[in-house]
């Protein structure tokens, strides 16, 4: 048996990945037949029989699959090694783009970047803020090094550092409902209501509803400071993450609305970032940093503790 080439090895796990010759060749900028050659000599220098070619489409035999399997680890270890290379040959980047998304404690996030680029003299911080699926759209497009967003952990091309929980609560302002406000609340009883939701701010990705009541009429905001205005002001009710009406909530401003049929959501705030993308040393060293900071920004988020009444003094 001859030794086979990498290039070789590429060409049939596209092939056994896009399902076709031709599909193979887009996807590695070749042409058909310099991928089916390529396959064709894997198969030769192997003495394997790797595709069935029998039917109306290539398939991978059973010796195919298995050598495929044993191929993976290989080739993602050729990937982190030309990672590894590029991350080498970066110099310190002259700027980072980081996305602050809607879930986010904004003073506790903003002042845990300040502290990092204060020391980062030579980089340049361009910070955007997105909403619903805007953070992840930039992230995956390519136009942002870190988010501080939700994310679908499941994703492979992710790499992610858990901040906090941040409880989502649906409120209302006293007044909105008729009194005595009913025990538990459904959706339809607030259908005829304007729920206040938060415009996404994705480009292209799919349009998702998050907390939205069907056939309700809606009031759509860009951040959640408005949203909270509005909702204070009795022009709407909606889901707000805690941190933000906390003080709200223990004045009576707001009143919670939370029960079996609209209990809200615990959303996940992360630090992500892509796994598969190589990454300079000042992102680095900002990773670092955010995982050093996750205790402190979560003791700030955490319950308040509230003092207890005060007894009533007996008198002498």
């Amino acid at each position: 048996m001859t030794e086979f080439t990498l290039h070789d090895l590429q060409c049939f796990d596209a092939m056994i990945r896009a399902g076709g010759f031709q599909a193979a060749a887009t996807a590695l900028h070749r042409s058909h037949p310099a991928v089916f050659a390529a396959v064709a000599k894997l198969e030769r220098q192997l003495d394997l029989v790797l595709l069935d070619r029998s039917g109306y489409r290539v398939r991978a035999t059973e010796a195919g699959l298995s050598f495929h399997r044993r191929a993976q680890s290989l080739l993602r270890e050729l990937e982190g090694l030309r990672t590894h290379a590029a991350q080498l040959a970066m110099g310190e980047e002259s700027e980072l783009h980081v996305v602050i998304g809607d879930l986010c404690p904004r003073p506790q996030v903003l002042g845990m970047l300040g502290r990092f680029f204060s020391q980062c003299a030579g980089t340049r911080l361009h910070l955007h803020f997105e909403a619903v699926e805007g953070p992840r759209e930039r992230l995956f497009d390519g136009e942002a090094d870190v988010i501080l967003h939700r994310i679908d952990k499941s994703d492979a091309r992710v790499e992610w550092v858990d901040l906090c929980k941040v409880p989502f609560i649906p409120v209302v302002a006293p007044g909105l409902l008729p009194e005595p406000m009913p025990r538990a609340i459904t959706p339809e009883r607030m259908r005829e209501f304007t729920q206040c939701v938060m415009r996404d701010t994705a480009r292209h990705s799919p349009q998702q509803d998050y907390f939205m009541v069907e056939g309700a009429p809606q009031c759509t905001v860009a951040d959640q400071s408005m949203k909270k205005e509005i909702i204070l002001q009795g022009l709407g009710w909606g889901h707000m993450p805690r941190f933000l009406i906390e003080d709200e909530l223990q004045s009576g401003l707001l009143q919670s609305i939370a029960g079996r049929h609209l209990p809200g959501r615990v959303e996940e705030l992360v630090a992500a970032r892509r796994r598969d993308r190589p990454q300079g040393p000042v992102a680095n060293r900002l990773w670092d940093h955010i995982q050093h900071e996750v205790p402190a920004l979560r003791r700030a988020l955490g319950p308040r503790k509230t003092a207890p009444p005060a007894r009533p003094r007996k008198r002498r």
